[in-house]
C-alpha cells in the first residue's frame, strides 16, 4: 500500500512540473505578442501631439485668412481717381 501511494504521489509530482514549464512557455508568448505600457503610452502621447499640432495649424490658417481678408477690405476702400493727373502734385 505504502508503494501504491508513493507512486501516486511521483506520479502526481512529474505531471505538475510539466504543466509548470508548459505555463512559463506561455507567459513568454504573451509577453512577445501584447504592446507593454510603455508602448501603448508612447502610441497616446504620439496621437496627442499630432492632435495639438494639426490644431495649431487650423488656428494659424484662420489666422492668416482673417489677415488677407483685412487686406482685402482695406484696399477696397481706396477709391481711384478718374484722371490719373490729378494726384501730382508740385507740377
Amino acid at each position: 500500500m505504502k508503494k501504491l501511494q508513493f507512486a501516486l504521489v511521483g506520479a502526481a509530482a512529474l505531471g505538475l512540473a510539466a504543466c509548470g514549464d508548459r505555463d512559463a512557455d506561455s507567459m513568454e508568448n504573451i509577453d512577445a505578442n501584447t504592446p507593454s505600457q510603455a508602448d501603448q503610452l508612447n502610441a497616446l502621447a504620439d496621437d496627442a501631439a499630432n492632435r495639438a499640432e494639426a490644431e495649431a495649424m487650423g488656428t494659424q490658417a484662420e489666422q492668416v485668412q482673417e489677415a488677407e481678408d483685412q487686406a482685402n477690405a482695406d484696399t477696397d476702400d481706396v477709391e481711384p481717381t478718374q484722371n490719373p493727373d490729378e494726384n501730382v502734385s508740385g507740377m
